[in-house]
C-alpha cells in the first residue's frame, strides 16, 4: 500500500543510521514493529494484573515425588 506521509526526515536518518538499516522504508517499518511490540507487552502487563498471585505457593515442592 503506498502512503505519501510527511515524516521528518533528520528522524529517520538517525533511525537509519542507529538500526543501520539501508532505507527509509526499513527503518520505518522496524519502527512500526517496534511500536506494535510495545503495546502488546503492555496489553499483556495490565492483564496480569488481573491475576491474584499465592506468594506462599512452593513450586518446588510440586516437583518432588
Amino acid at each position: 500500500m503506498a502512503t505519501n506521509l510527511a515524516i521528518d526526515d533528520a528522524l529517520v536518518d538517525e533511525a537509519k543510521k542507529l538500526g543501520k538499516h539501508k532505507s527509509k522504508r526499513e527503518a520505518v517499518n522496524q519502527a512500526l514493529r517496534d511500536y506494535v511490540q510495545k503495546f502488546q507487552q503492555l496489553k499483556i502487563l495490565e492483564t496480569f494484573h488481573d491475576f491474584d498471585f499465592y506468594d506462599a505457593f512452593d513450586y518446588k515442592a510440586g516437583r518432588s515425588r
